[in-house]
């Protein structure tokens, strides 16, 4: 079971995790062995609550596919179970992120004392324009 919060895990079989090969420089080995993890996670037919779901789905992360599915690809490390446990580590930060409760902005009035700097700021401006003009006699 892979642990998201208190009450709500995902069981492992709805993570599909394929090794491939990872990118990037390497030695002789690096074409041999599958050491990245490919990790998909389709989030309608999961058995997350209906809360999680929709947050998900309702998420604009480019890891996640039209079709609701979540693919993450871990290649930092050398090995199959550090890239393993670096995918399932970053699925549990996305849902966990999709459902954290944004605080909402209260709008504010700009203060006396700005407006003053500013008004006084536009008539400043303004005599210096003013005092670039011809003078007509």
């Amino acid at each position: 079971m892979i642990q998201i919060s208190n009450n709500v895990a995902i069981p492992e079989s709805e993570v599909e995790l394929v090794p491939i090969r990872a990118q990037g420089a390497g030695g002789q080995k690096v074409n041999k062995t599958s050491s990245a993890i490919h990790l998909r996670f389709d989030i309608q037919a999961s058995s997350l609550p209906d809360y999680y779901k929709h947050k998900l789905s309702n998420l604009r992360d480019r890891r996640i596919t039209a079709d609701g599915i979540v693919i993450i690809k871990a290649q930092q490390s050398r090995t199959q179970e550090q890239n393993r446990d670096d995918a399932i580590e970053r699925l549990i930060e996305l849902c966990k992120s999709a459902v954290v409760v944004r605080k909402s902005r209260r709008p504010t009035r700009p203060t006396k004392n700005s407006n003053r700097r500013r008004l006084d700021s536009k008539n400043k401006h303004g005599k210096l324009k003013e005092s670039r003009r011809k003078l007509d006699y």
